[in-house]
């Protein structure tokens, strides 16, 4: 809508048609959308336990925006850089009363991220959300068109590893840090999607992980690599013997999505419930203030691989994500069609599918650099030459 609005005020010049009540019908269905069903709506006992965690020095706007995000289930993750970024805004327009400014104030701050900070063009976005969220879904303002100067989107090429690669990083790699890295690589899981593996959610007869929650609130279905399966059940034997402990101990609680804590409240005490890699201790949440035991950080697994990186010598920038990178290019290598790829990888479009597909380019043959067919000629003109002189 504020695209079509920029059209109409900017390029045909005319403040018709009057979109205000289109607006308003796209503002409630995106209100039923983010609300719950009333059987899953939170109580007013549940509501209180998440504003008691809040803390009451922030300014007035950050706390109903962590209220609203969690009323909505939004990530701890979000909510932290969201509010990072009001924090930040809050300083450039020197004041905490962020009712009174408006369009004008967030282009600016956009555009001083863009081109005094230097920042990318998905910090820029991600800068421009959380605005959004707090002005639109908080105060309750309706923002118009935003003119800011926008960070344009490189075309760049991620790291992947080659089978080469994937084979000296593994022979570095031990423990539940190993097991996640074939699991990563051999099934093209998200590191986030690992950590938040479930034991009801392998399936060891039909050689299936079913992954839930994915990115975009997704389930998938994908492989489970045969050469991953010992030292998976291991890994559920050490996460069952954990899980009778801490029942023992009265810490019965896990991390359940929605209400489904609530639907199925002895839920927490069976054994498919619990995390595959779980930590080493049990943790307060910052949300509801419950003592459980979470899955393992996310810093783990990224210092584990980059020390496998720097033992193995590889000085590529490689991240966990670029297993899944490398998971896409084998897989296509060795002939499998993008379709299959696409749908185990979870992909809504195949295009982003191709992004994660790194192959050599070939033309119905291997096409060959210049420099090599230059080589090729040097080597046939000198074979021609010994055999004028025979």
């Amino acid at each position: 809508m504020r695209a079509i609005e920029c059209y109409r005020n900017l390029v045909l010049g005319k403040s018709e048609p009057d979109l205000t009540d289109i607006v308003m019908i796209l503002a409630r269905f995106g209100k039923r959308e983010r609300n719950l069903p009333l059987e899953d709506a939170p109580t007013e006992e549940e509501l209180a336990r998440l504003r008691g965690n809040i803390s009451r020095n922030e300014m007035r706007a950050i706390q109903l925006m962590r209220e609203q995000l969690r009323v909505l289930h939004y990530s701890m993750a979000t909510e932290s850089a969201y509010v990072r970024w009001v924090v930040r805004f809050s300083k450039h327009v020197g004041s905490t009363e962020l009712n009174q400014f408006n369009e004008q104030d967030i282009g600016t701050f956009l555009t001083s991220l863009a081109v005094e900070a230097k920042v990318s063009a998905s910090t820029q976005n991600q800068a421009l959300s959380a605005l959004l969220f707090l002005y639109q879904c908080v105060l309750g303002r309706r923002l118009g068109f935003i003119d800011a100067v926008r960070v344009k989107r490189p075309e760049t090429i991620s790291v992947w590893f080659s089978p080469n690669e994937i084979e000296r990083l593994l022979e570095h790699m031990v423990g539940p840090h190993r097991l996640m890295f074939l699991l990563m690589y051999g099934a093209g899981l998200r590191h986030k999607e690992c950590r938040r593996l479930r034991i009801k959610d392998v399936c060891f007869d039909q050689r299936l992980i079913v992954v839930r929650n994915g990115k975009g609130d997704k389930d998938r279905i994908t492989l489970l690599p045969e050469e991953a399966i010992p030292e998976l059940k291991r890994q559920i034997e050490i996460a069952t013997r954990l899980h009778r402990i801490d029942l023992e101990a009265g810490y019965e609680q896990i991390y359940m999505p929605y209400a489904l804590a609530k639907k199925y409240p002895n839920a927490c005490k069976e054994i498919g419930w619990r995390w595959i890699f779980p930590s080493r201790q049990r943790c307060r949440d910052k949300r509801s203030g419950i003592v459980w035991r979470y899955h393992i950080s996310e810093r783990q697994f990224c210092d584990a691989l980059k020390d496998a990186q720097r033992l193995a010598k590889i000085d590529k920038q490689g991240v966990p994500h670029s297993l899944r990178h490398s998971f896409a290019t084998h897989l296509v290598e060795v002939g499998t069609d993008i379709q299959t790829v696409q749908k185990l990888m979870g992909h809504k479009d195949v295009e982003t599918t191709m992004k994660y597909v790194h192959t050599s380019p070939r033309l119905g043959v291997d096409v060959k650099s210049p420099a090599d067919l230059l080589a090729r000629r040097r080597t046939t003109k000198q074979a021609e030459t010994k055999l004028g002189e025979y």
